[in-house]
């Protein structure tokens, strides 16, 4: 299933930071200074969060082999997970890239690539039905011959010179990564290259022989919330050591990332501080290494790139300029004369690029060579605009086949090559080649179907909340089905941090869920991205209790409309869906059947004291605060479970080497209804991060124990 977990936070369009590492050595004082609860019945002892602590592995363990034995004891289970391993590992998968220097860049995954190949092609070789692969760097092999347990985690390669890149390996499928340098004409690591040491590493090239980095550099160099505060310019050859101090934030942000822009030929360094998840300020580190010179922009903002000279951004509140006349909303994209401020930091030439409507809102934007891309949501379906510059903005509609859920998969300012994405839930992901310039679209990779979608019908329906918000949602489902309360149904929300959640394309859900005769419900809750960043701040802090009504809203409409009943719904998410997951099971038990809690928030009175935790205080409010800890013990699944109460079956998923939500969420709430006597099963995957999969095989592993889980649940 195609989800935005809380994978990733963009903080700006070329600056991403995610999570973080298994505790360091800051974070750990924090754990061994907390005086460790006691072990009566309810409460959940801390030694639950030692993350490979002996006695907490042998819990883990415990419970993994009584859940095993009862889920791949069924019949089922080796029905979904053959279907899954053979959709995963399929060869007619679309080999998604990125179209840079002449070349798309694949990494390639399959049963003869379990970990991962890196691979290249020529643009015009990639259109053919099978292109013909340069092999560059094999993690396999990489992991054979140093007896380590890599997971690729990506690439940042040198602009101009993209064969030079800084290789990302995570040990396992951490958030922490170490970096080395690669060269790909020579297909081989850079001999006395960069190479940057297991950290929450954010590393930018400045120039060929030079990096901006911002990293663990020792005692006290990393934020409460486990990132770098602290910048330094690393020369080719220099240790780490003698890096040079560029900028430094401070110990109570969430971190400082580094990042460049393209502007005219050349790139400009800057770096974004986040203040907070939500607030950061955005600088520029000149080139004659004078001080950094902050950009006067509103706290609540991520800057998209430079286009024909303007600076463009996304506001996610309202903005009116000092000295200016302008007022633009929250939602709106606009832009200045960057060239002006550089030379006398003043903002000049101030001009809206879009402002949505109260149902819209942008979902991406990309900007190449000669066009700023649009991707827009509309009532939670995707459009496409071309953007130009000539003293205004003027747009067009690009005329997209009109099949569901689009996003551009590829683009960069060297060219007008654009590579878009379409799926829905029933049509197959469809990738097509765009010239942006020409306006010339080119269907160019499809997948064949992986399910019979012959007579699968989706609909849009809205439900009303208890604030009278209209709440949209999906279903999919087969279109004979009756309407008599018995069809097993599956309903997915996130409802967090401002992620959309749109129609999409998944074989193993259609295969294992839609096939077996089940129901999908896809949840437009609010919290999310799809109506903009109002829809969003709806749900902040201790206003989030219309989150949880919006799901239950949408339960509740499924339910009057007799597609299905409580005894036949179940409900799944990951992550902050965990959390939601989490709500769901103590606030409304009666209402579903079956809970699938993915990587999840459990201990929201704890959570910002584990890993990244602390950054995510914008989100869900802070534990330190008392009218915002009251609101949180008031919604805390681990708080909130009566031990005598009637519950749904509820099956914890989550992973060992999950550097971002701690496992110890999901141990201790499991702890918990272990001592009350009540049902539950849960699933500790040993590797794969935060996606709890660290690679193909165990990805089918993990869905086949839940759909299991569910077909047990729902349909039996």
């Amino acid at each position: 299933m195609k989800t935005n977990l809380l994978t990733t936070v963009a903080v700006a369009s070329t600056c991403i930071f995610v999570g973080c590492s298994n505790p360091e050595p800051e974070q750990q004082d924090k754990l061994d200074q907390t005086p460790l609860m006691t072990e009566q019945s309810n409460e959940a002892p801390l030694w639950l969060e030692e993350v490979e602590g002996e006695q907490a592995l042998t819990k883990v363990n415990q419970w993994n082999e009584t859940t095993l034995e009862k889920l791949m004891a069924d019949k089922r289970y080796q029905q979904y997970f053959d279907a899954g391993l053979e959709i995963v590992n399929s060869k007619d998968k679309i080999p998604y890239g990125t179209y840079r220097g002449g070349f798309v860049y694949n990494f390639w995954q399959d049963e003869d690539n379990v970990r991962g190949m890196l691979r290249r092609t020529t643009l015009e070789e990639y259109a053919k039905a099978q292109p013909k692969w340069e092999d560059l760097l094999s993690i396999d092999n990489l992991a054979a011959l140093e007896e380590k347990n890599w997971v690729y985690k990506g690439s940042t390669c040198f602009e101009g010179n993209y064969d030079r890149c800084l290789i990302s390996l995570s040990d396992g499928g951490k958030d922490s990564v170490e970096i080395r340098e690669w060269d790909h004409a020579s297909q081989t690591f850079v001999d006395g290259g960069f190479a940057l040491p297991e950290a929450k590493t954010d590393a930018n090239w400045k120039d060929i022989n030079n990096l901006n980095i911002a990293t663990n550099w020792g005692e006290g160099s990393l934020t409460e919330s486990g990132y770098p505060y602290i910048v330094k310019t690393l020369k080719r050859g220099q240790p780490l050591t003698e890096a040079k101090q560029v900028f430094s934030g401070e110990k109570g942000d969430v971190g400082v990332f580094p990042f460049s822009i393209k502007f005219d030929d050349k790139n400009l360094n800057m770096l974004v501080r986040a203040r907070t998840f939500y607030e950061s300020e955005y600088f520029w580190l000149p080139d004659d290494g004078s001080e950094a010179k902050q950009l006067p922009l509103p706290s609540k903002v991520s800057l998209e790139g430079v286009f024909k000279g303007q600076l463009v951004l996304s506001l996610n509140q309202q903005w009116s300029p000092t000295g200016s006349q302008q007022t633009f909303e929250s939602g709106d994209l606009v832009s200045f004369d960057l060239s002006h401020w550089l030379q006398k930091q003043q903002i000049k030439n101030l001009q809206l690029i879009y402002h949505p409507d109260e149902r819209s809102t942008v979902d991406g934007v990309s900007i190449s060579a000669n066009k700023v891309v649009l991707t827009l949501l509309e009532n939670v379906k995707s459009n496409l605009y071309l953007y130009d510059f000539d003293t205004k903005w003027s747009h067009i509609k690009l005329a997209m086949p009109e099949n569901g859920s689009m996003s551009v998969s590829s683009v960069n300012q060297d060219s007008d090559i654009i590579f878009v994405n379409q799926e829905s839930f029933v049509a197959p992901d469809t990738l097509f080649k765009v010239d942006v310039k020409s306006i010339t679209i080119t269907e160019i990779k499809s997948i064949p179907a992986r399910f019979d979608a012959s007579d699968i019908v989706v609909e849009q329906f809205q439900a009303t909340s208890k604030d009278g918000e209209k709440i949209p949602y999906f279903v999919v489902r087969q279109k004979d089905i009756k309407y008599d309360g018995s069809n097993p149904t599956l309903q997915y929300a996130y409802g967090g941090f401002q992620v959309s959640l749109k129609p999409s394309y998944s074989g193993i859900l259609g295969k294992n869920w839609l096939e077996q005769g089940g129901v999908y419900v896809l949840a437009n809750i609010r919290g999310g991205g799809e109506f903009g960043p109002n829809w969003h701040q709806a749900g902040l802090k201790t206003k989030r209790q219309v989150i949880y009504d919006d799901m239950i809203a949408v339960g509740e409409d499924i339910i009057a409309k007799k597609i299905t009943s409580p005894e036949n719904l179940g409900i799944m998410g990951g992550s902050n869906g965990g959390l939601l997951m989490g709500v769901m099971y103590t606030q409304r038990p009666d209402l579903w059947n079956a809970v699938v809690c993915q990587v999840p928030l459990l201990d929201m009175l704890r959570y910002h004291k584990l890993l990244a935790g602390a950054s995510w205080v914008g989100e869900y409010g802070s534990p330190d605060i008392p009218n915002e800890r009251e609101f949180l013990e008031k919604i805390s699944p681990l708080h909130n479970i009566d031990p005598k109460g009637d519950y749904p079956s509820i099956l914890f998923v989550t992973s060992t080497k999950d550097d971002r939500v701690h496992p110890g969420h999901a141990r201790k709430m499991a702890y918990l209804l272990e001592n009350y006597g009540h049902d539950f099963e849960y699933y500790e995957n040993i590797d794969g991060g935060h996606s709890a999969s660290a690679n193909l095989r165990e990805t089918a592993k993990r869905t086949a124990l839940e759909y299991t889980f569910l077909s047990q649940k729902l349909m039996d």
